[in-house]
């Protein structure tokens, strides 16, 4: 029961009393030792949270849950689109097969603070292997299953892993793609050789021997179980690389105590889910949503978590809601967007469990907003966070009894517990500018980087200062504190002196009935410094076609004729990065 009715009381509370804030909400988690302080300043000038205490992450996720009485819930309800297979794990089945490959990882020499890379797509065992290396201390570091040779190779070589885990195959739709020939590949071309290599084989698509030492995952699971051991609050729990999209992919570090206190808390604070709830996310598990709202949160709250393989419809996401009574659905807004072409000439979906959604990860326009809303009759908000963060920096608070502002439905929504953001503009008397967080950052977030195989303080993310955290994103802070994102920093256009945000534009773009997706850069202009091109995918369901000339008058309308849009250039689609984000670089030299 959250002690807060409305969100000024919680805030109040968690910034000036905070302390006492994040040592009342470390009661959520079963701890072996309580820690006695919060917050502590490490020697290289970063933060660790709850220094002293230990506890065990996989305990709090699994072995609690089936001691507490809740054995025979349902922990995990995986369903893939590739096979149609399906699986439901209950805790108490959960907590014997990770425990058992938990020893089977141990028989191979793997111990505390050792890394295990695991490279599966969104399987029950891909799960089993995080919580595996949770129960032992091992790190674990999940990739996506999609990666070829050489991209797998350069995480190799970062994390130097003693085990590499994979599933004999993955799939792109309906077709299989053998993992063993991209994994041989990868280790031919990496300077590093783990010791051991463990195998998951999937009906239908057999693996062949690799080129190192490989085990089987399923028989591993039957070796001697393995009780979770004790670890610091501080001791690494995973690392998980960025995604890339500004700069060179980073090994971001999460803690063991801060994460699990911070997830905890915003179960309930933010989705508004308790124990015994049912929580669907359409994340794959090698991103941190899948990481953090996936297997985490979910599991160390009692819930039970629905994963998915593969892209879902929009009749599998009705059809799962439906049938396992989901109370809270996390998707991003292209599966919205996807949804919604799939749904168009639909009438809306009852689904009487469903209780709101949330969306994340790019830029969700008010009018896809409103056509969710509509189509679900539930709550509809988008959210703002990082793979840095871990949780959101941002959002709308259903766990309070005060009900959210109207105002910020539409937006990214409030600054949660421990988070203090701040605008640097970047010209004077400006009221947008690059979005910084104040330190130190609430638990949850980045324990430091893995730099030359060791964790250090993320000194790239500082500004000149070292009393600020860089989000990289701009945007602007209301008087009643909501936060409104105008997108990265080198999303921002500078017209002829003036400023104007990329999404800004994307967002009248988007309210044309015809247009399914857009995204606006910036090009060069001799006059006028830069000038925007605007990027549009038509909808193919809808009957009109957009013209380059009505979305042009649309911008000119709403936003003026000194944005200078002058270009609309169709495309058949966007180009994304595996986690579907869209990479607008990639449009300016396409």
């Amino acid at each position: 029961m959250l002690p807060w009715r409305t969100y000024e009381a919680m805030q109040d509370a968690a910034r000036n009393q905070p302390e006492q804030f994040w040592l009342s909400a470390a009661q959520r988690i079963t701890w072996k030792q309580a820690p006695k302080s919060a917050c502590q300043t490490r020697a290289d000038g970063w933060h660790d949270w709850f220094p002293g205490g230990t506890l065990n992450t996989c305990h709090n996720a699994v072995d609690r849950h089936v001691e507490g009485g809740r054995g025979e819930q349902a922990a995990l309800i995986w369903h893939s689109c590739a096979t149609m297979e399906r699986q439901i794990v209950s805790y108490r089945e959960l907590r014997g097969r990770v425990a058992g490959f938990a020893g089977g990882l141990r028989s191979l020499g793997v111990g505390k603070g050792d890394r295990v890379l695991v490279a599966m797509p969104s399987m029950v065992e891909t799960v089993i292997a995080m919580l595996a290396c949770a129960r032992i201390g091992a790190v674990h570091v999940v990739v996506f299953a999609g990666y070829a040779g050489p991209e797998l190779a350069r995480r190799i070589d970062d994390v130097a892993p003693k085990v590499v885990i994979i599933a004999s195959c993955s799939f792109q739709g309906q077709m299989p793609i053998p993992s063993a020939p991209i994994l041989n590949d990868a280790l031919a071309r990496a300077t590093h050789t783990p010791q051991a290599c463990i195998i998951a084989q999937r009906a239908g698509c057999k693996a062949s021997p690799l080129s190192v030492r490989d085990h089987d995952f399923h028989t591993l699971e039957h070796s001697t179980p393995v009780k979770p051991v004790p670890l610091r609050s501080e001791d690494p729990l995973y690392i998980l690389h960025t995604s890339g999209t500004t700069g060179n992919a980073k090994g971001i570090v999460r803690d063991n105590g801060g994460h699990a206190v911070a997830l905890a808390l915003s179960m309930e604070l933010i989705y508004g889910c308790k124990p015994g709830d049912t929580f669907f996310t359409t994340s794959d598990l090698g991103w941190v949503v899948g990481h953090s709202y996936g297997v985490y949160a979910p599991l160390i709250s009692g819930c039970t978590s629905v994963i998915v393989e593969g892209g879902a419809s929009a009749s599998a996401i009705r059809a799962l809601c439906h049938e396992h009574k989901v109370k809270c659905l996390f998707t991003t807004p292209t599966q919205m967007r996807l949804m919604r072409r799939e749904s168009r000439h639909l009438s809306g979906v009852i689904l009487p469990a469903l209780a709101r959604i949330f969306v994340a990860g790019e830029y969700a326009d008010p009018t896809l907003l409103a056509w969710a809303r509509s189509y679900f009759s539930k709550p509809v908000v988008n959210h703002w966070w990082q793979t840095e963060t871990g949780w959101s920096i941002t959002a709308h608070f259903f766990g309070l009894p005060e009900r959210e502002p109207v105002a910020c439905m539409n937006d990214i929504g409030r600054p949660a517990p421990g988070f203090c953001p701040q605008i640097v503009p970047s010209m004077p008397g400006e009221q947008c500018g690059e979005i910084v967080l104040s330190l130190p950052l609430p638990p949850g977030c980045l324990a430091g980087v893995w730099q030359g195989r060791e964790i250090c303080a993320p000194t790239a993310y500082l500004d000149k200062t070292g009393r600020y955290y860089r989000t990289f994103d701009e945007g602007m802070i209301e008087a009643n504190r909501a936060v409104s994102m105008l997108g990265r920093s080198d999303d921002v256009i500078k017209v002829a002196g003036r400023r104007i945000s990329g999404v800004q534009i994307e967002k009248v773009i988007a309210t044309h009935a015809a247009v399914h997706a857009c995204a606006v850069v910036a090009i060069p202009d001799a006059l006028r410094g830069q000038r925007p091109v605007a990027y549009v995918v038509a909808d193919p369901a809808v009957a009109s076609t957009p013209t380059s000339e009505g979305i042009v008058a649309r911008v000119n309308e709403v936003l003026g004729r000194w944005i200078g849009l002058k270009e609309v250039r169709f495309v058949k689609q966007l180009p994304t990065t595996v986690s579907g984000k869209i990479t607008r670089k990639r449009l300016l030299v396409s």
